[in-house]
């Protein structure tokens, strides 16, 4: 059947292309009709993957993966109605975790409104300020066509590089009818494949009273480390790395030029095996005499904060004592849930890193306060450091021996193995709720971490199975992924698994199966009420079997029961491709036990 032409086909076909040359290169499909015109033009384009998603809410968060994956902004389009609602837990997700999202929702044209056309809702401002932009241009017009490629190249810099920095933006988009039609002429894009509009991005640096501020020596204090002159010692501070604290390189090269440890959450990357880095910060501010006789003088937070409340009760704690606090962030982001920062940097965190990096150097800070690695618990070497070091290697030691003498997988045993058993080429992608906090509280330092990405800007666990496929299946990846979640965040998107494309698709899902919500029993709840109201309004065990479900939506299913099951299957998942579902069954008692183990032993040896 010969195709009529239409303006509003040229619209689609002219924003599709603006896309691509600003550096789009995956979209992320929901079936509907009246999306139909930027379907067929993003399916027509060379250069844009699409992928096909049967569940709107879990297309948002498999775009949402390849954001994570790519930071490249990725489109992600439904139809009109309850479908363009479906998408607000992932656009909440991209705003609070800064992860660049198009999303794109078909409308039906004004005449449509507010007369009972069936799927038609009021989608103007739809996701409210979960956006760092929105626009709705109305109805292809042939009269405006010189605007369409700047929309398109707008909607893709400001979901990038806007003033609050990457989040999702929202392009509301009426089709009429007919739906299905060819371009009529098509606007042209600039000479050699630029973007329509293009923004200059360059790292911020610090200013340079501030890196005077944060190295100046504090003589009124004298409280310099024994051992090192009160000139060149400075003060004793404690660098905290989350998520987005920029390249682990320059976290580790700035702790070692100041002699301070770094407490390298697992999301930072900078977990490594460091003499300056510290893993186990959970564990040792557990114990109050360690707390108290390792109180810093400054700190500086770089990043999202640790999911651990023990860390950041720390940090709120400190600033009652007058610890002088920086807050260090490119987008002006206020990460402070405690209001206790006493100044805030806006600066791109490498550029800081090096800065303050270079200058400690020069001041001939670190060579003065680190010494050589077989120095650091000398006394000629620096015991600030040396006292959190020797702190965390008694940390991890425990660790490994509670877990070994305890014999059974447990969430912190499956968290540790996975840290160690993966490396830098492969991506780890983990729940909210116990799972991260796991790999957070008992992961260990290793020499090559994998690249460990979750959703924890709004800290839920919607998504978390869609968003490891996104992940997996993005056109700028080629990485194994493994997923680590909990039995109830699996059930929670296990809609995931009905549109899995085996082809771009190399991921395994790691479940510790519980029985429940876990976390709730290291709450109060678990401790106050009885036992029936705890299962039934909390714990909430689910009514069907984990492997039951996945076996349903045909995927591969494997139960393990010790480590090297586990390792085993790790490994196999380097080779493999498609999607596994490895099983850990676990009780929630036991991970209770496990972490009580760990701290009284922690404890009692500090």
């Amino acid at each position: 059947m010969t195709r009529q032409t239409s303006v509003q086909a040229a619209f689609a076909a002219a924003v599709v292309d603006e896309w691509a040359r600003a550096g789009v290169r995956d979209a992320v499909i929901s079936p509907g009709s009246r999306s139909t015109p930027l379907v067929l033009a993003l399916a027509h384009h060379d250069a844009i993957t699409t992928h096909v998603r049967l569940d709107e809410r879990s297309a948002g968060f498999f775009a949402l993966g390849i954001g994570l994956e790519s930071a490249r902004p990725v489109v992600v389009l439904t139809t009109s109605g309850t479908a363009a609602a479906e998408l607000h837990p992932s656009v909440l997700e991209a705003h609070h975790s800064g992860v660049p999202l198009i999303v794109c929702t078909a409308d039906r044209p004004p005449e449509l409104h507010g007369v009972g056309a069936p799927q038609t809702i009021e989608q103007t401002g739809l996701f409210g300020a979960a956006v760092r932009w929105s626009a709705e241009p109305g109805v292809a017009d042939v009269g405006v066509s010189r605007a369409w490629r700047s929309l398109a190249a707008r909607s893709a810099m400001e979901a990038t590089v806007g003033p609050f920095g990457p989040g999702p933006v929202h392009l509301n988009l009426a089709f009429r009818d007919p739906l299905v039609s060819e371009p009529s002429s098509i606007p042209s894009g600039r000479s050699g494949g630029a973007p329509w509009h293009a923004a200059s991005s360059s790292p911020t640096p610090p200013s340079a009273d501030v890196i005077e501020q944060l190295l100046a020596p504090n003589p009124a204090s004298q409280r310099a480390p024994s051992g090192l002159r009160p000139e060149i010692a400075g003060r004793r501070g404690v660098i905290i790395a989350g998520s987005g604290a920029g390249d682990p390189g320059d976290l580790v090269a700035m702790a070692d030029a100041l002699g301070w440890p770094l407490l390298a959450d697992p999301r930072s990357g900078a977990r490594t095996a460091s003499r300056n880095v510290i893993a186990a910060a959970d564990a040792l501010l557990r114990v109050r005499v360690f707390a108290d006789s390792h109180e810093p003088e400054v700190i500086v937070c770089i990043g999202a904060p640790w999911a651990s409340r023990v860390v950041n009760d720390w940090i709120a704690d400190l600033a009652s004592r007058q610890v002088e606090q920086y807050l260090v962030d490119p987008w002006w982001r206020w990460a402070d849930p405690a209001r206790v920062a006493t100044r805030a940097v806006r600066a791109d965190p490498g550029s800081f890193c090096r800065a303050v990096a270079g200058e400690a150097t020069r001041r001939g800070m670190g060579a003065g306060a680190c010494g050589s690695d077989s120095s650091l618990s000398t006394a000629g070497g620096n015991s600030w450091l040396a006292g959190w070091k020797d702190a965390d290697d008694v940390a991890q030691d425990v660790m490994d021996q509670v877990l070994v003498e305890r014999g059974e997988l447990c969430g912190p045993a499956v968290a540790r193995r996975l840290v160690r058993a993966m490396d830098g080429g492969c991506d780890l992608v983990v729940s909210s709720s116990m799972a991260i906090r796991n790999v957070e509280w008992f992961g260990p330092p290793v020499a090559d971490p994998p690249r460990i990405l979750s959703n924890r800007g709004v800290n839920g666990i919607d998504g978390v199975v869609s968003t490891a496929l996104g992940v997996s299946a993005s056109s700028s990846g080629n990485r194994p992924v493994v997923a680590l979640l909990g039995d109830l965040a699996f059930l929670h998107d296990c809609s995931a698994l009905a549109s899995v494309d085996t082809e771009r698709i190399a991921a395994t899902l790691v479940i510790v199966d519980n029985a429940g919500g876990g976390i709730f029993s290291f709450l109060p709840q678990a401790k106050v009420l009885e036992h029936d109201d705890f299962e039934r309004f909390f714990a909430t065990p689910a009514a069907v079997d984990v492997g039951d479900v996945a076996r349903a939506f045909c995927a591969a299913v494997i139960e393990v029961s010790s480590a090297a099951e586990l390792v085993h299957e790790l490994v196999a998942a380097h080779e493999r491709r498609g999607l596994a579902v490895v099983i850990v069954r676990v009780s929630r008692e036991q991970e209770v036990e496990v972490h009580d183990e760990i701290a009284k032993r922690v404890g009692e040896l500090l």
